[in-house]
Formats: C-alpha cells, structure tokens, sequence
C-alpha cells in the first residue's frame, strides 16, 4: 500500500523562490498598471484633465505619467523586497508597511497640486491601488516551506 502525498503550494506559480517572485513581481506591476490604466479613463470620463501647473507651465500628468510612476516605483521596489525576502522572509512584514505607507504619504502631493477634482480623485485612488497591490503582492511573496 502506498500513501500519496499532496503539495500545499500553488500549481499557479513555479516551485522555485526566484521564479515565484519574478512571476509575482511582473503580474503584480502588470496589475496595478491596468488597475491604474482604468483609474485613468474613468477620470477622463467623468471631466478630468489630468493637467497640473508646474513652474508656471501646464503639465499633464497621463497617460504617460501614469504608466511611468506605476511601473517603475512598483517595479523597483518589488524587485529589491523580492531580494531582500529571499535573503530574509522576516523583511517581507517591514516591506508590506513600508510599501504600503510610501504611496498612502505621496497623497498629499495630489492633493495640493492644482488638478481638477475628477483627476484628483481618480489619482488619489492610484495611489490606494499602488498601496494594496504592494501589500497583496509582498504576501504572496512569503515563503510557504
């Protein structure tokens, strides 16, 4: 007679670490970018410019800037957590409030630029979704050995 043992990890994601967390890193920032995306459109529905004056200058701030301060901040700071993490699972807890708090403060920023309300709601939102994606993306991260 023999016993059959199951995994309890995610056939979704590859067995090893590395390959897990460069998966989770790239669908997370893929994610947070189509949430963000979204964000965006909706707020150019509902009246919004997206612009700000900067230096006395008129600057828009999508859909360029959206993908830009999506991308790289998240991509960026996902990569080194993933590292830190494989080094230490302890940081991945540091690494959740840290990223979760980094584009909560940033808010503020938003707010006191000159953007219309339906740009500033709907970048205020990007930043909640940078927040949670973070956090999300950092638990799946945890080793589960």
């Amino acid at each position: 007679m023999s016993v059959t043992e199951t995994s309890s990890r995610s056939t979704l994601l590859p067995n090893s670490r590395r390959a897990r967390a460069a998966v989770v890193v790239v669908v997370s920032v893929a994610a947070a970018l189509v949430a963000n995306l979204v964000l965006w459109g909706v707020g150019i529905v509902a009246g919004g410019s997206f612009e700000h004056t900067d230096a006395g200058e008129v600057v828009s701030a999508a859909p360029g800037g959206v993908v830009f301060m999506t991308v790289v901040p998240l991509t960026v700071g996902l990569a080194v957590a993933a590292l830190l993490t494989l080094w230490w699972n302890g940081f991945v807890r540091i690494a959740q409030v840290v990223g979760a708090l980094l584009p909560l403060a940033t808010i503020q920023g938003t707010i006191s630029a000159d953007f219309d309300t339906p740009s500033t709601v709907a970048l205020t939102l990007m930043h909640v979704v940078i927040a949670a994606v973070v956090v999300a993306a950092l638990e799946m991260l945890r080793a589960r050995d």
